[in-house]
């Protein structure tokens, strides 16, 4: 199966459900010490996860998005399409990063980077043993332009094996300097035929410097998934900087969380857009962006809020995990 198949013509439908603050008990999202339950077991961490999935489909959700870096939420998402009568649902996963936390919030190291084949076979072995036929997006997790994957021509052949059985190879990005990754990545071809036909990035109300490169990989045929649309929740708080966000907030009579997600959904280049929540009012909210139209003037305030992005990833980078 492949990303192809899902359906976009509803517009919660364009709001996916990531993973990445409930697969594991440590992440960097604001406010987890009141969004996660306590003790953050194995066992309250997978009843939360599938409570959300379960809220997210019947909203009219139907894009979930994993990574083998998620502590176990490739095994609680496939634990949930098993028990569940959910066909329609969308599966996406990533690989490159290794979960290396061991269930501790306070690890030394969460996870570690390698884009190498041999990780890209170890990875995909174990997704397939999770998620089967079930996965339709895989993803190189996090290419920035450093990554030896962008040159590493027995991997491209590798996955443009995977794109061969019908899955959908892609990549996310991130870091400041997003759109020269992702440029140099839709350059890349295997036998004539370009290699990735997905991007996951970053962009959000504070940091929108991928917009260029991600319309352009919309124009290419690619499908475009939105991460961190909410800044790991920065953009959830009330604060002085956000003021217009709050203004504008005020004005619609909705949350600031749906206007900035709403704020993604109008992007002429935007696709799937992921919600990031870790309770079902966080995702409610969240899925009211889907019936809410800013106006040009109301986008335009709202640009103001962008910040250098070299300065937006430096603060990203001093989130602690919690």
């Amino acid at each position: 199966m492949s990303l192809e198949r899902l359906d976009l013509s509803s517009p919660v439908a364009r709001l996916g459900f990531g993973l990445a603050a409930v697969g594991r008990p440590g992440y960097i999202n604001l406010g987890r010490d009141r969004d996660l339950p306590s003790p953050r077991t194995v066992e309250a961490l997978r009843e939360r996860t599938h409570e959300l999935l379960d809220a997210a489909y019947a909203a009219g959700v139907r894009y979930a998005d994993a990574a083998r870096s998620y502590g176990l939420a490739e095994e609680f998402l496939a634990g949930w399409l098993d028990s569940r009568d959910v066909p329609d649902m969308v599966v996406g996963s990533k690989w490159g990063y290794t979960y290396t936390a061991g269930w501790r919030v306070d690890a030394d190291v969460h996870e570690t980077k390698d884009h190498g084949l041999a990780v890209y076979e170890r990875q995909l072995a174990e997704t397939r043993e999770l998620l089967g036929a079930r996965l339709d997006l895989y993803q190189i997790h996090s290419l920035t332009g450093e990554s030896p994957a962008l040159a590493d021509t027995a991997l491209h052949r590798r996955l443009a094996e995977l794109a061969a059985t019908g899955v959908t190879v892609g990549f996310s990005s991130s870091g400041p300097r997003q759109a020269d990754a992702i440029d140099a990545a839709l350059r890349i071809e295997v036998d004539g035929v370009p290699l990735f036909r997905s991007v996951q990035a970053t962009w959000n109300l504070l940091e929108p410097s991928a917009g260029r490169a991600l319309a352009a990989a919309r124009a290419a045929g690619c499908a475009v998934i939105v991460k961190e649309a909410m800044a790991n929740g920065r953009l959830a708080e009330r604060s002085p900087e956000l003021e217009v966000l709050a203004e504008v907030a005020a004005e619609t009579g909705a949350p600031q969380d749906a206007v900035a997600l709403a704020a993604v959904l109008q992007q002429s280049w935007s696709g799937i857009v992921l919600s990031g929540a870790a309770t079902t009012a966080q995702l409610a909210t969240n899925l009211a962006a889907a019936g809410l139209h800013l106006t040009d003037d109301q986008l335009l305030r709202l640009a103001v809020l962008a910040e250098p992005a070299e300065d937006y990833w430096k603060h990203r980078s001093t989130l602690p995990w919690s």
